[in-house]
């Protein structure tokens, strides 16, 4: 997949007081100059400074001892084109309309009507310069969409997408609208050369500048020049040389620029913000997809944190205490209106700027949000699409907005456990706030996502199974397997999900408790899976399930079919072979909360939301003979 967010590196260079040498005069000396360096695909633990033990990126490092290290800095999405969308614009993607990635050819682009910061600054009187990754249009170099100079750049030197064949010699570099041809050298040293050339070559030196720096590493395709490779020349496997030769290949990139501001006196009036783009590609443990998000759950395309939570370093001499840290979350969209209030430039009143200022968070001060982080990704797993976070707490929800997890990132930075039970009431504060706030945002922004129907990653259409037969009698609907009489009471053996409903006699509207054993058929050997299922439809899509996934070492509760498995709920276990389970699940339908215990390990879940009375109890197994009892249902 070419299209991701690509790490956001960003760089915002801003030239305040006093600059070296042969910088520039009293007037430049008070107008900041900014830098944006944008990096693809590079993880929250893809640098040394972030922990990474092997990876070696000198220049990014001593970078970090100059400024401000941001431990919670986020892109604007878990992919490429809506996070670089947030960044020029301030505003969150599905707002701004660059909802997707976009793959060559497509209708979708970043409109004229947005106001970039680049445009916003070129009206100021700044020159502006992109070089690298665009990646905001789909219908490149051409007439028919807005290219770089139609969002305020003089100069550029671009790709659409990805550099090609890859980062080697790419042949795609378009230069002020004309093709380039082949490029010797790696793609993000030559980003970076562009952008130090066209410095170097101003006619108006003493004029402010604008400086966007995207770089393609490490992005897939990978390819990185020997001389980065030869730092991990002891490591067997090539696709990890390859990587953490590619970051140390941008880092180089890094460093050459860096040293060019140095060398023209514009050190000491610069502020550099580096950031991703989005969380890392692949599993990170095969081919020349070894990104780390240093510990945090997902990767890219996730709304968890491992998707969204990238490097961010700020460096401003004079204004930013030199080595400090902050935990303070940011997000890409904070870098329009940092730059908007250092200058005086009053937030575009006609439309949302969902971002926020640093400048009081660089002087050691906290800094205050109107509008929450807020993602919305069409690639994420569907039940885990949306998110938000607000201080300490962060949400994320189906894709319908029916099923929702909590978790405290304070507490809990790897997400290993959803609190949404634990503190109904935070949990329902959080959830109607996602509604309200996800609901305005598409409101806002072109229906262009209507029109495109994103994929369904992981989540998982539910299959309904056909019809079975109950051969006892005892069951009201049967999907997918026979119903026979075993010791337990019954039997059941899918080829793939299998359901048997009874229908109660009067709907759970409150609270119950529902109690069933259940174990695998003698003959199968092996403890596998089975749960309750509730519903107030008897159907695979409708239901919920609380029970065990013992291949997968958990106690499970989830909405839909097997493809969802743990969506809502899991907790880690350990089974024997042969083993019992006793069940018990208690119930409160009108606060959308329950609680299991199973064989004595208990965990609580949340209803999904269209859960509002319980009609059907049965029992659910996958691909395997199982044994269980009849569900006995006792109501208050």
């Amino acid at each position: 997949m070419s299209f991701c967010i690509r790490t956001l590196a960003l760089v915002v260079t801003v030239l305040c007081q006093l600059a070296v040498a042969h910088g520039a005069d009293e007037s430049s000396k008070e107008t900041p100059n900014f830098i944006v360096f944008l990096t693809d695909d590079q993880g929250w633990g893809d640098l040394g400074c972030y922990g990474h033990p092997i990876i070696k990126s000198p220049n990014l490092d001593k970078f970090a001892t100059e400024g401000l290290r941001l431990t919670q800095c986020y892109s604007g999405c878990s992919v490429c084109s809506p996070s670089r969308s947030a960044i020029l614009t301030g505003r969150t993607p599905y707002r701004n309309g660059v909802w997707r990635w976009i793959p060559s050819g497509s209708m979708y682009h970043l409109r004229e009507s947005e106001i970039t910061i680049a445009a916003l600054l070129k009206k100021r009187g700044y020159e502006t310069c992109h070089a690298g990754k665009w990646h905001l249009n789909g219908k490149f170099n051409s007439d028919e969409q807005p290219q770089p100079d139609n969002h305020g750049y003089d100069h550029w030197l671009a790709t659409q997408n990805n550099a090609a064949p890859h980062h080697m010699n790419p042949t795609n570099y378009v230069r002020n609208r004309k093709a380039v041809g082949r490029m010797e050298g790696p793609s993000a040293v030559i980003a970076a050369n562009e952008a130090i050339n066209w410095l170097k070559g101003r006619k108006k030196s003493k004029t402010p500048f604008f400086i966007t720096v995207w770089t393609h590493e490490p992005h897939l395709p990978i390819e990185s020049a020997p001389e980065y490779m030869k730092h991990y020349a002891n490591i067997k496997a090539e696709g990890i040389r390859q990587h953490h030769g590619n970051i140390t290949q941008m880092d180089d990139a890094f460093g050459k620029l860096m040293a060019a501001v140095d060398e023209m006196g514009y050190r000491d009036n610069t502020v550099v913000f580096f950031t991703s783009d989005n969380g890392p590609e692949g599993s990170g443990k095969t081919g020349r997809t070894r990104g780390s998000t240093g510990g945090l759950r997902g990767r890219k395309r996730a709304t968890h944190e491992g998707g969204i939570r990238v490097p961010g370093i700020v460096r401003w001499p004079g204004k930013i205490k030199a080595g400090s840290v902050s935990d303070t979350p940011v997000i890409g969209s904070d870098i329009f209106p940092t730059i908007c209030e250092a200058l005086g430039i009053p937030l575009p009143g006609d439309r949302t700027i969902d971002g926020t200022s640093l400048l009081p968070l660089f002087a050691g001060k906290e800094i205050q949000r109107e509008q929450p982080l807020y993602w919305r990704n069409h690639l994420a797993p569907t039940q885990y699409r949306l998110g938000m976070r607000i201080g300490d707490w962060k949400i994320v929800g189906s894709d319908n907005l029916t099923s929702f997890e909590l978790y405290n990132i304070a507490k809990d930075w790897q997400e290993t456990t959803n609190v949404a039970a634990e503190f109904p009431d935070k949990f329902a504060e959080m959830r109607a706030k996602l509604i309200k706030h996800d609901a305005t945002v598409l409101k806002e922004g072109p229906d262009w996502w209507k029109l495109d129907k994103p994929r369904n990653r992981g989540g998982k259409k539910s299959v309904e199974p056909a019809a079975g037969k109950d051969t006892t009698g005892d069951f009201d609907v049967v999907l997918g397997a026979n119903i026979t009489a075993a010791d337990f009471g019954y039997s059941m053996s899918p080829q793939t999900e299998g359901l048997a409903f009874q229908k109660l006699e009067k709907p759970i509207k409150q609270t119950a408790t529902i109690r069933l054993k259940y174990r695998s058929g003698p003959k199968t050997g092996t403890t596998r899976n089975g749960a309750v299922v509730i519903g107030s439809k008897p159907t695979n899509k409708d239901s919920f399930k609380i029970g065990t996934a013992i291949g997968m070492n958990q106690h499970v509760a989830f909405a839909g079919g097997w493809g969802n498995v743990g969506s809502v709920a899991t907790k880690k276990a350990s089974f024997e072979q042969g083993d019992t389970f006793q069940i018990e699940v208690k119930l409160d339908v009108s606060k959308g909360t329950g609680t299991a215990v199973v064989n004595g390990s208990m965990f609580k879940f949340v209803l999904p939301s269209n859960v509002k009375t319980i009609e059907y109890v049965g029992f659910y197994a996958k691909a395997t003979t199982t044994e269980f009892s009849a569900p006995v249902v006792e109501t208050k």
